[in-house]
């Protein structure tokens, strides 16, 4: 048996809050050994994302932490939760490195992605000027970032959720780390850059020896990549094993409800005769790469001649790789970014309309962005972010019957509503993003674009989100527009699914058709991407 790298020994964090100290994480002891990848998996809030903070001495400062962490990769044994600050920087990033769950709030935006990548090797490595600047290229081609040599220089608003994603993965692993602590790597990326990063990830560990400690509520992705499992409820490990014995034979309830747990069922067609509700026609979008002082500018283009109707209580599924154009067709039909092309909404030529002029179609066109942590303003309450929307768009209501609406809105997406007094910060990431649906639904729109609804949610409550998005669809006549790279979560929510690919749409069909038997080469490779399980 390989050698002791990372031992848990009866970890307990506490949380003290306003309202009371809330315990996070409960007596959890484990062992990571070298080269080896263990999986810590479990609904959203169960604590495995505080567990491994705790490992990097990143606690937030109302945490308490207890028990001991023992690191054996360094000069001896440590306890990472008793040595000093300035051992822990040493340790972070070189010895331990860790890929966070979300991109945006981890990237500096005021930085080019290649100075920070950088960063990490001027402070823990040699390498300087053009050597460095090589690094940085390999690192990024690695991971997949196309066009590495243009992208260095790119700042991180401008890559998509995905490519920010893979710029995190790069920094991670810049400096070789004995201890790779990957908190839902792959929850933003497409299909087939999500299984291009697992099997970097398990080249990179086979060439260096690599342990990884891997979170994630995915367990198609945990069945093919780790060889131990922990499983996590309500800050405990209720179940631990090697990965074939746990899926083969799940000892506790929990396990077997988490295994169990797959997006299914079909939509009911919407019939032809349906009313159209949103119309786009020749849509072009195009962002400028560089302005000339003499001759014509440079553009890319991101979206090139779409066309597509959307009927009353109808789900398009839009699906393709990072950077395919799925999100900018999306803010594009809500004319939130620049466009051409005609687009008819709700029986309104919304394509001349200015800003001033789309204000009161708002409250019917609304939208659950991909990154839900970015969306939620840090400075207001839960209840006041899901609540804005009603302050803007039905003013006339009293403050006690806005607070219901706000109570039901949480119901309905399966949170308390006892923690609307809270911040964003205090939620995981899947709850945040539940938080970021409740906000969207509270005022009742017509349309719905949601754009990786379910990205940062575990299988158990995107069931939970899919059937109440059905419900809400069937009960109001709601129409969406769903944007994801999770094939399975499409095909159990979508009439008609479009493939889209740099831009343009290569394959348009019905769900059921596309799925069964996709004509193009592209939507077959994401089939083959997307169902690991099937192939196993």
């Amino acid at each position: 048996m390989s050698q002791p790298l990372l031992e848990f020994d009866r970890l307990r964090v506490d949380f003290d809050l306003p309202d009371g100290t809330v315990t996070a994480v409960n007596d959890v002891s484990f062992t990571i050994y070298q080269g080896e990848t263990l999986a810590l998996v479990g609904e959203s809030g169960s604590g495995k994302s505080i567990t491994s903070t705790a490992a990097m001495g990143l606690l937030p400062e109302l945490a308490r932490a207890s028990g001991c962490i023992r690191w054996h990769g360094g000069a001896g044994d440590e306890d990472l939760l008793a040595v000093s600050r300035q051992r822990l920087r040493a340790i972070r990033g070189n010895e331990i490195s860790m890929i966070f769950q979300e991109p945006m709030t981890s990237l500096n935006p005021m930085h080019r992605i290649g100075r920070q990548i950088r960063e990490v090797l001027h402070k823990h490595t040699a390498l300087r000027g053009r050597s460095s600047h090589q690094r940085v290229l390999e690192l990024l081609a690695q991971v997949g970032i196309p066009e590495p040599e243009r992208r260095i220089d790119s700042y991180p608003h401008e890559l998509s959720g995905g490519q920010r994603q893979r710029v995190m993965i790069a920094m991670a692993l810049a400096c070789e780390p004995k201890l790779l602590i990957a908190d839902e790597p792959t929850t933003a990326l497409d299909v087939t850059v999500q299984a291009q990063i697992l099997a970097l990830l398990k080249d990179l560990q086979a060439r260096y020896g690599m342990a990884i400690l891997f979170i994630t509520h995915d367990l198609g992705v945990v069945r093919h990549l780790a060889d131990s499992v922990c499983v996590m409820q309500q800050g405990k490990i209720v179940e631990a094993g090697k990965t074939d014995t746990l899926f083969q034979s799940p000892q506790h309830s929990y396990t077997q409800m988490l295994i169990a747990a797959n997006p299914s069922g079909r939509k009911e067609a919407v019939p032809n005769s349906a009313p159209v509700l949103l119309k786009a026609q020749n849509i072009h979008v195009r962002f400028p790469i560089k302005k000339r002082l003499f001759g014509p500018n440079r553009y890319f283009e991101a979206v090139k001649n779409i066309d597509l109707t959307l009927r009353r209580g109808q789900t398009l599924g839009i699906v393709g790789e990072s950077g395919s154009g799925k999100t900018t067709l999306g803010r594009a039909l809500l004319r939130l970014v620049k466009s051409s092309g005609d687009i008819c909404f709700d029986d309104i030529d919304v394509a001349r309309l200015d800003r001033a002029g789309m204000r009161p179609l708002r409250s019917r066109m609304q939208v659950v962005f991909q990154d839900p942590f970015g969306s939620l303003s840090p400075r207001m309450t839960v209840g006041d972010v899901i609540g804005e929307g009603l302050r803007v768009h039905q003013p006339l209501l009293r403050r006690a019957e806005r607070d219901t609406l706000v109570i039901q809105a949480l119901e309905e997406v399966a949170l308390d509503p006892a923690h609307r007094h809270r911040y964003p910060h205090e939620f995981s990431g899947g709850q945040r993003q539940r938080i970021a649906i409740a906000r969207a639904l509270v005022v009742k729109p017509k349309f719905l674009l949601l754009d990786e609804p379910t990205s940062a949610l575990d299988r158990s409550v995107q069931m939970t989100v899919i059937q109440l998005l059905r419900d809400l669809q069937q009960r109001h006549g709601l129409t969406y527009l769903f944007i994801s790279h999770d094939l399975a979560v499409v095909r159990a929510l979508a009439d008609e699914v479009i493939v889209m690919r740099q831009g343009e749409i290569v394959e348009q069909r019905d769900t059921a058709s596309l799925f069964n038997a996709p004509r193009q080469t592209y939507t077959r490779e994401l089939m083959r991407a997307a169902f690991l399980e099937s192939s196993a």
